[in-house]
Parts: structure tokens; C-alpha cells; sequence
């Protein structure tokens, strides 16, 4: 029997991906999308086979009605507080009110569950969607991946190219986890496909220090890169509380302080995982960050 499953989110990077990955196991896979979405990116899903609803999202009844004879509710929603808790909230209700068994909350980061709260805003957003999560008849199951590896080519400040250096925040021998969204599509769709999940997840595409990348980009481009260390956990914090203060940004998902957030949390070693779940699946092929640096021909020399 065909499984059926619900994206939210199905025109983001990682929504559109765990989608191509559930059609390529034989799901039935539903979409809503809000009233405003591009029609060229409707069509676009339409044409892989995706049953698309583009609703009011706010309305849950309407909501509800999506949700009807659904096994699994994906939820790969990407933004702030009226994104990640006000919207799914309401997708989460609906998917108990249309008797939907599991949810898979937009949990797509580094383990915050062991976080100081007030330290990242965006991933205290998550942590406050999982406490209301919890409280309702629906079996949950989160996924944590880490980082997302493909970051290391666009909006992480890590590899410093053109000075052939890495940026290094405190201990270099700090173990970092990385994932490529790829990886982390494809393990989604298997999770929702699993009856039998547990409430959270870890998985990890590779594992690196600091001093590890300087290892692996020597290797790739036969210069001899370095650590660059500005400073320590300290000293980060206090740029981030200070840039913070001149530039606030609070509609911005991204602004520069929340960067230096998540690269704080994972050199201080707050978010690395005890045990991963790499294995519980077959035919998973992991992608290395070495690999993933070769296969988008990055030009690092």
C-alpha cells in the first residue's frame, strides 16, 4: 500500500528535495503551498506528479482538509516566529485534528535540545515549537543534521580561500558536524516512510575540526592552508552581543549576529552528538565534506 505523504515548505531548497526523494520511493506526495507562491513553482512540482494545494495557511480548516488520509506531515518550513511556530502550529493542529499518525517537525539543524536558551535565536524558535509539539497526540520525530555542508561554499565564513586559512573560534580539534542537504532529503523521506521512529534523530554526512579542514584543503589544492584564530568563545560572544546591538535585524532570518551564533555553538561543542543514526537505513551513500568540495568544483586555488 501506497504511503501519502505532506510537505509544507515544498518550494524551498530542502522541501523541494525531500519531495524528489519521496517520489523516487513510490510515495504519494501531497503540497500546500501559500496563496501567493509563484505559479511557475506550483507548476513545476505539478509536473513531477506532486498533488499541489495552494490554501490559506493560516486557516486551518483549510489545513485540516489537506491533511485528510495523510500518513506523514513533513513540515521543511524555513523563517521566524510566524513561520516556525504560529504557521506550524497550525499545520501541526490540523494534522492531529484530520487524525494524522506522525509529524516531522522543521527541526533541519545542530541539536539544540542542549543549548543555553537566549543564546540562538533561530534555534530557540524550534526549541519552543518542539514544547508545544510535545503536548499533542501525535507521534513526533525530529531530525538533527548538523550543519548544512553545503553552507561551506555560500554563507559560512570557514574557508577563508583567498587568505588559505580556516576561521577557528576557540579549541581546533572542536569536531564540527556537516550534512548536505541532499543527504539530509533523502534520510527525511525514509524517516517518514518509518512507522517506527524515535522522537529525535542525529545524523551527520562527515565529521571535521578545524584542524581537520586545514588537513583536507591542503590535500585539495596543494596550498598550504592554516588556522586563522582571532580569538576565543569569549571574544565571539562579545562581537556578537555587539553587533547585535548596532544591527538588530529582526525581520532577517540570517542577519550577520545569528551566523556567528550558530558558528559559536558549534566550536563551543554544544551541539555535537553522542550517537548518530547514519546506519538505520540502507543504500544511504554520505557525502564526505572533501567530496562535496570536488563535486561542486569549487574553485579553491
Amino acid at each position: 500500500m501506497e504511503n501519502t505523504i505532506l510537505v509544507a515548505g515544498a518550494t524551498g531548497n530542502l522541501g523541494e528535495k525531500i519531495i524528489d526523494a519521496l517520489l523516487a520511493k513510490g510515495a504519494i506526495v501531497k503540497a500546500i503551498v501559500r496563496l501567493e507562491t509563484d505559479p511557475l513553482k506550483v507548476n513545476t512540482l505539478e509536473k513531477k506528479g506532486v498533488h499541489v494545494f495552494k490554501i490559506n495557511m493560516a486557516d486551518k480548516k483549510e489545513v485540516v482538509n489537506v491533511c485528510l488520509g495523510v500518513d506523514c506531515v513533513v513540515s521543511a518550513l524555513a523563517g521566524l516566529k510566524e513561520t516556525i511556530i504560529d504557521s506550524q502550529k497550525i499545520l501541526l493542529d490540523a494534522a492531529v485534528a484530520a487524525n494524522v499518525p506522525r509529524f516531522i517537525p522543521s527541526g533541519f539543524a545542530s541539536d539544540y535540545t542542549n543549548l543555553i536558551v537566549g543564546q540562538n535565536r533561530n534555534l530557540d524558535l524550534r526549541r519552543e515549537f518542539d514544547s508545544y509539539a510535545d503536548t499533542v497526540p501525535i507521534k513526533l520525530t525530529t531530525v538533527f543534521n548538523g550543519a548544512f555542508m553545503d553552507l561551506l561554499v555560500t554563507d559560512m565564513p570557514l574557508i577563508l580561500i583567498k587568505k588559505k586559512r580556516i576561521l577557528c573560534w576557540g579549541d581546533p580539534n572542536q569536531i564540527i558536524e556537516f550534512t548536505t542537504t541532499h543527504n539530509i532529503a533523502e534520510f527525511t523521506a525514509k524517516v517518514a516512510l518509518d512507522t517506527n521512529t524515535p522522537r529525535y534523530m542525529r545524523i551527520a554526512g562527515d565529521r571535521l575540526t578545524c584542524n581537520g579542514f586545514v588537513k583536507v584543503l591542503t590535500e585539495l589544492t596543494g596550498k598550504d592552508y592554516k588556522l586563522f584564530r582571532p580569538g576565543g568563545i569569549g571574544l565571539l560572544n562579545m562581537i556578537i552581543k555587539i553587533t547585535r546591538f548596532f544591527s538588530p535585524s529582526p525581520k532577517e532570518l540570517y542577519p550577520a549576529w545569528q551566523g556567528m551564533q550558530y558558528m559559536r555553538d558549534m566550536m563551543e561543542g554544544r551541539v555535537i552528538f553522542t550517537a548518530y543514526d547514519n546506519n538505520r537505513y540502507t543504500g544511504m551513500r554520505w557525502t564526505t565534506v572533501k567530496d562535496f568540495l570536488i563535486d561542486e568544483h569549487i574553485e579553491l586555488k
